[in-house]
């Protein structure tokens, strides 16, 4: 028998490593794709908490790492233009689906606004208790624009990750702007008489906000409803898209928040209590929300319009009336609704698992 040659074995070894190469290759690749649909399916679960967590760190690498310091002064206009442009695709991508036959006044919405209301009148009433200790009102006041604030406008956005009914919200969110319109401008004053703003102007200034916050999606998603419906029925097939979109402006609002606590000119004792205090308004809220909606099978709706608030709003009214450092009531407030919100969606999902 012929033995065979050494070219031979030469090339059956180059062969071996050719085909331990590519099986090699390809085992790498199916591991890398696990990996990353792992990391996609993680993301997708837990949204919320990665925003809030990406947003804290960067900004903190970006404020204790001096090398950074000329690319944050790059990045900042940048996060500034993208941040008002996150939150209106958001809005506009849930609006889209609103069904706007459906967005009617309901008796749940009665009464969530008068518990707020009563909720305002008590806290007003413990602050002006409290005006000859400037630390104690600074914590009531913080208290204050978390409770007085609107529904927040994504409101509708995390309803719909819950199951509520985005048309009913997105009508209490409305509603519930058109009463801070008229609530802020006429009760700040009376804690602080020094504020250099007349009702009216105060007024104009908060509706323009709402306005272009709130109306302008509303209104080219039902353009869109109605004369681009390809458009339209792409983002229906897409029903994550505005929650993902909310995400990455809670990622840029959580920055935020932590900028102003890092450079609050007040003691940490007083940052504590503020945020403490912040979370038992919040956690109150949702309670109250729910035991509302409970009467009215309407738990969810109920639960997200009481205590998810638009907190830009607050930290406006603190910066335009009061101290400063009160906004760093509602700035911590984003950080505890938002924890609650991750609790709720990830509670629904076990419920669908």
């Amino acid at each position: 028998m012929e033995k065979p040659t050494a070219n031979a074995n030469a090339n059956a070894i180059l062969t071996f490593d050719f085909f331990e190469t590519i099986c090699g290759n390809l085992l790498t690749e199916k591991i890398v794709d696990e990996k990353m649909k792992r990391l996609i399916a993680f993301l997708k679960e837990w949204t919320l908490p990665v925003a809030m967590a990406f947003g804290t760190v960067v900004y903190l690498v970006f404020r204790y790492v001096p090398a950074l310091d000329a690319a944050g002064d790059v990045c900042s206009p940048i996060i500034d233009t993208l941040f008002p442009m996150f939150i209106f695709l958001t809005l506009f991508i849930t609006f889209s689906k609103v069904d706007f036959h459906q967005m009617k006044p309901h008796r749940w919405q009665f009464w969530l606004l008068t518990v707020q209301l009563l909720l305002v009148a008590a806290n007003v009433g413990i602050a002006l208790l409290m005006k000859d200790n400037p630390e104690q009102k600074l914590l009531w006041e913080g208290a204050l624009t978390c409770v007085i604030a609107p529904c927040a406008s994504a409101a509708p956005v995390v309803t719909g990750k819950l199951g509520g009914d985005i048309n009913t919200m997105t009508a209490f969110t409305l509603i519930s702007s058109i009463l801070c319109a008229i609530t802020i401008p006429a009760i700040f004053p009376i804690l602080e008489r020094a504020a250099n703003i007349s009702f009216i102007e105060a007024s104009l200034i908060i509706l323009q906000k709402l306005a272009i916050v709130m109306l302008l999606p509303l209104l080219l998603g039902w353009f869109v409803q109605h004369y681009v419906k390809p458009l339209c029925q792409w983002m229906k097939r897409h029903p994550d898209l505005g929650f993902y979109s909310w995400g990455c402006s809670l990622a840029i609002t959580t920055g935020v928040t932590v900028k102003n606590i890092c450079n609050a000119n007040t003691s940490v004792s007083i940052l504590l209590m503020i945020a403490l205090l912040s979370a038992c308004v919040c956690v109150l809220h949702f309670i109250i929300g729910r035991r509302i909606g409970k009467s009215f099978n309407e738990r969810i709706n109920c639960g997200q319009g009481m205590f998810q608030k638009n907190t830009g709003m607050a930290i406006w009214v603190a910066y335009m009336y009061l101290n400063p450092v009160a906004s760093i009531g509602a700035g911590c407030y984003v950080l505890w609704q938002n924890i609650i919100n991750s609790y709720e969606i990830w509670e629904q999902r076990e419920q669908n698992n």
